[in-house]
């Protein structure tokens, strides 16, 4: 078949039940990604307790941060794997193996001997099992934001993509909560000797419930109608660098401001209150557990938000955000008392809500189907590994060595500076179909199918109304 016809085909879209299921399958996978970041974020000083006795505290905090950085190593790798076995053999088979693979590695951190029962053995698995997610987490992320968005109605997609960054804040909710739990429920002798792995070990169910919902579902209609016509790829890795590595090169410049202010509130923040401006663990945590609620309340009218005024609207007011107020808000945590501690939070929370409600419709749409899965995972998991689980560390490291505490203020505005370009040039996808197997909003290879924000019925967002095909 014509790549003509393949275009002009159109996807039937499924029932909104069966959108619901899919949500639900595929943000489980990131909740269980970022559920693991919020034990091990918040529970950093038992981990380095554990797992690095010897150490001095300031070293061991830096080791700690290291097993949340190090694994990124391999996240490309996964992504690079992965992400082109989803657009060769589908989205759902992949996105099975990554959430038992995930979840399969934070339960068993929960099963390691400690450092006093079998010494350097002890850190040494610990590294083994975060190596393990740090590739299996390469090759999530991309599929379940692609399984989402090719499952989301064209005119909806920013609501429902939203609630893949839902998956992530009640992920970290969760996992701080629990961690929360075992540390104010629990003697302190307790909690170092087996306290602590209660929350690793709850990961193993949540892994079989992910699995289970995602095992339920039918790949996505543009992937099943993209193989029906023969349009799916033989040689995805080599099709993804020859025709989507300018996206590639748009979304990891981007990902640099979303990753950098990710780890940094959601895992490294409860260290930085707690032993770098040394408010108490219980303010600190209840803190930054209600900002996390309120956005998680937030989310999904941000994504609604963004169907009706676009994404790249939000996606600046937060770039630019976070240049301009990332200084005052750490100025605000700097003073170390409850209501501008909370207002400092709500900033930082606030500008990190307007991309997490929108990235989940806005980078999938960046590539077409044959390549998106592909595609959008090595962008991301790239950006990621250098920018992303790095900033813990890179961060801690910084502070100890200058002690300059607004460090990650200028950390983040780097990182809004970087991420304003490749917005400023990525093409405006809210309404418009990414359904067609090879369609690249803002190219002329794009078959109009929806209405794009702040056009007329039939627009294309980069040809003045007409359309290709």
């Amino acid at each position: 078949m014509s790549e003509a016809s393949t275009d002009t085909k159109r996807v039937e879209q499924p029932d909104e039940k069966t959108v619901r299921r899919a949500v639900a399958g595929a943000a489980m996978g990131n909740a269980i990604e970022w559920f693991d970041y919020g034990i091990y974020g918040y529970l950093a000083t038992v981990i380095a307790f554990v797992f690095f006795p010897e150490a001095s505290p300031a070293a061991a905090t830096i080791l700690v941060f290291a097993g949340i950085a190090i694994p990124f190593v391999l996240r490309p790798l996964g992504g690079i794997v992965l992400g082109p076995l989803g657009d060769r053999f589908g989205r759902r088979q992949v996105l099975a193996v990554t959430i038992l693979m995930m979840s399969g590695a934070t339960f068993c951190v929960g099963l390691i001997p400690s450092y006093a029962s079998i010494g350097i053995w002890a850190p040494i698995l610990l590294l083994v099992c975060r190596l393990v997610q740090g590739f299996s987490t390469g090759g999530e992320y991309g599929g379940a934001a692609t399984f989402i968005a090719e499952y989301a109605p064209d005119r909806r997609r920013g609501f429902w993509g939203s609630f893949l960054e839902f998956g992530t804040l009640f992920g970290t909710v969760l996992g701080a909560g629990l961690a929360t739990a075992v540390q104010l429920g629990l003697s302190e002798e307790d909690l170092n000797s087996w306290g602590w792995r209660i929350p690793f070990l709850v990961a193993g169910p949540l892994g079989l419930v992910g699995f289970w919902l995602r095992s339920r579902l039918e790949d996505t209609p543009a992937f099943q109608a993209a193989e029906a016509a023969g349009s799916t790829t033989a040689s995805p890795f080599k099709e993804v660098l020859a025709n989507v590595w300018p996206q590639i090169l748009q979304l990891v410049g981007f990902v640099v401001l979303l990753n950098v202010a990710d780890y940094m509130l959601l895992t490294y923040m409860p260290t930085y209150l707690t032993q770098v401006l040394e408010i108490s663990d219980t303010e600190a945590l209840l803190i930054l557990i209600g900002v996390m609620i309120v956005m998680m309340g937030l989310i999904g009218p941000v994504g609604a938000l963004s169907d009706r005024v676009g994404r790249k609207p939000l996606l600046m007011a937060s770039a630019v955000g976070y240049f301009v107020l990332s200084v005052p808000a750490f100025l605000l945590l700097g003073m170390k008392s409850v209501f501008p501690v909370i207002v400092g939070m709500v900033i930082l929370g606030g500008l990190l809500l307007l991309m997490l409600g929108t990235i989940g419709s806005a980078l999938p749409a960046m590539f077409p189907t044959r390549n998106r899965y592909g595609g959008f995972s090595i962008g991301y998991s790239t950006s990621t590994a250098a920018f992303g689980g790095t900033a813990p560390l890179i961060v801690s490291a910084l502070i100890a060595g200058t002690g300059n505490d607004l460090i990650p203020a200028y950390y983040l505005m780097a990182a809004a500076a970087i991420a304003i370009v490749p917005i400023l040039i990525m093409p405006e996808t809210a309404r418009l179909s990414i359904q067609h197997p090879t369609n690249i909003p803002g190219t002329d290879k794009y078959v109009s199918d929806g209405e794009p924000v702040g056009a007329g019925a039939g627009e294309s967002p980069t040809d003045g109304g007409k359309t290709s095909g």
